[in-house]
């Protein structure tokens, strides 16, 4: 967790701070479940086709491989963009310009 996000709070008691990082820990969480459950659901419907066997086809494991490996490198590229944004408006307000 990024703890930068508490330095506007230095006037709050010790138990609030712990507090609000226990919250923000556990919507993180919840976030990172909601990510990996949106891939699942996604994955699962655009690749599996058949129930005739327990296991993926062939064509269907690649699919989900794919699937899959273009999810995160999507998410990563939006978490890089966000934090250049994030480091964009710091640096304006850094300089006031």
């Amino acid at each position: 967790m990024d703890k930068s996000i508490f330095n506007g709070m230095s006037g709050l008691p010790e138990e609030d701070k712990q507090r609000m990082s226990t919250m923000v820990d556990q919507l993180q969480i919840r976030d990172s479940l909601r990510m990996y459950n949106s891939l699942v659901e996604r994955c699962f419907k655009d690749c599996v086709d058949t129930f005739y066997q327990k296991s993926l086809t062939k064509n269907e494991e690649t699919c989900v491989l794919r699937c899959a490996e273009k999810f995160m490198r999507l998410s990563m590229q939006v978490g890089s963009r966000f934090s250049d944004l994030d480091q964009d408006s710091k640096n304006k307000v850094a300089c006031r310009c």
